[in-house]
Formats: structure tokens, sequence, C-alpha cells
């Protein structure tokens, strides 16, 4: 990223004013929403459904072929966030990977507190595998908050004796709820969206009083054996980097394959300024290609199916 694009982009981000009072969950979902939805790319058919008991919405894109299949976590700190806000960044993905692709609507904090949103993605996955999807032909994929219950869906798989998809991949995911990573405060200088405070305030509303070191809450912490190929990124420009760089040393010390990016001067989820920054859309290509490179491992057919457009 040249120094321009860098001061243009630190810009952008910081240009939302902060309020003086903590503003309520409605109206930082409100905020949220306004600030960062994203519609569903062209090529990119949306449609209303229901997953595992919640609303989702389906995301065709146009260049989908075979059974392949994405599941979708959105971020927002487990208090905000939809999948119609991150229907264009879920929608680039499965356009650029060929998938159809579904964004699970899973309950959102303080109204409900850890673990419905993990309860939430393990049944839209138990269904997906229920109604005749191969995992084989299934992955998965998470930003922020996402990231970590994307993992966390899969811990929940595991125990439940539900067998793993084909891959997953992960834009800054938050793994760590205790917030014991070095970067929650080496970073806060340079973290542009994000402060310690804004981080722990969201833990607080989600885990409350509770154990947030669990491993369904912060993977970090988990014994990842079993689990698929993992693809993590990450920007070096934020709070979450250690979350992202230890679960990626949890999964390789527990023999999971991992490939962890982190983009030099990157914020958080820096992937939702594709069209608008190279390094997002290049991220986005990347991932798209880890994702279809493991569809089908092991099916007869694996060889046909549909390369990344």
């Amino acid at each position: 990223m040249s120094r321009q694009q860098r001061d243009a982009l630190d810009a952008l981000l910081r240009s939302a004013p902060r309020a003086e009072t903590p503003p309520t969950p409605e109206e930082q979902r409100e905020g949220f929403a306004a600030a960062l939805t994203r519609p569903a790319p062209d090529g990119v058919v949306g449609r209303r459904t229901v997953l595992g008991g919640r609303p989702a919405l389906e995301l065709d894109p146009d260049t989908a072929s075979g059974p392949g299949r994405l599941l979708y976590l959105h971020g927002g700190g487990y208090i905000v966030g939809s999948p119609d806000t991150h229907a264009g960044l879920a929608g680039e993905l499965a356009r650029r990977a060929g998938l159809r692709a579904v964004s699970v609507d899973y309950r959102l904090a303080p109204e409900h507190p850890f673990p419905a949103a993990v309860h939430d993605g393990l049944a839209a996955y138990r269904e997906l595998l229920s109604t005749g999807t191969d995992p084989r032909d299934l992955v998965l994929a998470g930003d922020s908050a996402g990231g970590g219950l994307s993992i966390a869906t899969l811990l929940a798989a595991r125990d439940a004796g539900l067998p793993q998809p084909a891959a997953v991949a992960l834009f800054s995911p938050w793994a760590d709820l205790t917030l014991a990573g070095g970067s929650i405060r080496s970073k806060e200088g340079a973290d542009p969206i994000f402060t310690e405070a804004d981080v722990r305030g969201y833990a607080d509303l989600y885990v409350g009083a509770g154990d947030r070191a669990v491993p369904l809450a912060s993977p970090v912490f988990a014994d990842l054996t079993g689990l698929p190929p993992l693809l993590v990124q990450a920007g070096a420009n934020e709070l979450l980097l250690d979350d992202a760089v230890r679960l990626a040393g949890r999964a390789g010390a527990d023999d999971v394959e991992v490939t962890l990016e982190v983009g030099p001067g990157l914020p958080h989820v820096y992937q939702l300024h594709y069209g608008r920054l190279e390094e997002a859309d290049a991220a986005l290509d990347r991932a798209a290609r880890f994702l279809t490179a493991h569809l089908g491992a092991g099916r007869p057919d694996a060889d046909r199916l549909a390369p990344v457009r």
C-alpha cells in the first residue's frame, strides 16, 4: 500500500465521530449498518431464507456451478452486524470463489449472550449437512467475531460428532475475549477503528461475568485437533493482530494445516474495502482460491469442480 493510499484509508476509518457517552446496542447497530453496509455485488442474487431456525440470506453468484457451498458468519463483536451489512463482503467472496453462499443472522448480545451465537452457528451447520450438503463440498468463512464464531462452530460440531467441512477462511478473527494478546495494547495507537475499551465493551456484553477463556468463547485457548485447513488473514495495524497470530500458532501446534497472512499497514477486516483497496481485492482472491482448492477432497469427481474465476 502506498503512503497516499494508507493516509486516505486512515482518514476514512477515523472520520466517524465518537459519542461522548457510550451508545446503546441498538444505536450501535444502526450506526454500524449505516457506515458499513455494502449490497451484494453485481451478478449475485440475494434471497431470504431460514437456516438452523434463524433468518438467513442466500447469495447466489452467476459464477456458481457444482455442489460447493459457503457458510458465512458475519462480524460485529457479537453485538452488531447482520447478513445485510455483510452482503457485499460475503457476496464478493462467493462470487470470486464461484460458490453459492448463505449468511446466518445469528442472535446478538446483550439480548442473547454467549453461547447463543455458537448454538445458532452449530444449528446452521447441522442443517446444511442434514439436508444433503456433503461436508467435502462445504467451506466456512467469517470476519472478526464471525471468524471466532466460525472456529467455535466447528469445535461444537466436532464435539457433537459431526464431520468437518473442507476448509475455513478467517478475516481478522476475534479469538480471545480475555484480551490477553499483546497487540491489544501495543497497536492501540495504530488501529484506526478500535480502542481497547471498545473491544472490552463488546466482550462485557457478550460474556458478562462468565468465563471468557472457555474455548467456545475464546478459540485461541482450544484444542483445535481435527479441524480443517485454515486461512487466517489480518492487518498489521489492528488490536486483534495477536488473536490471528496465536490462533494460527495454536492450529499448527495441533497438527492443523494453516496459512497465516499479515498485511503491512492494513486495518481490521481490510477485505471490506474491496474495489477501493488493491490489498483487499488481492486478499479476497487468495481466500477464494484457498477455499476452492480444498473443495471435494477425496471425491472421485474433485478434478471437475469449478475453478476460481
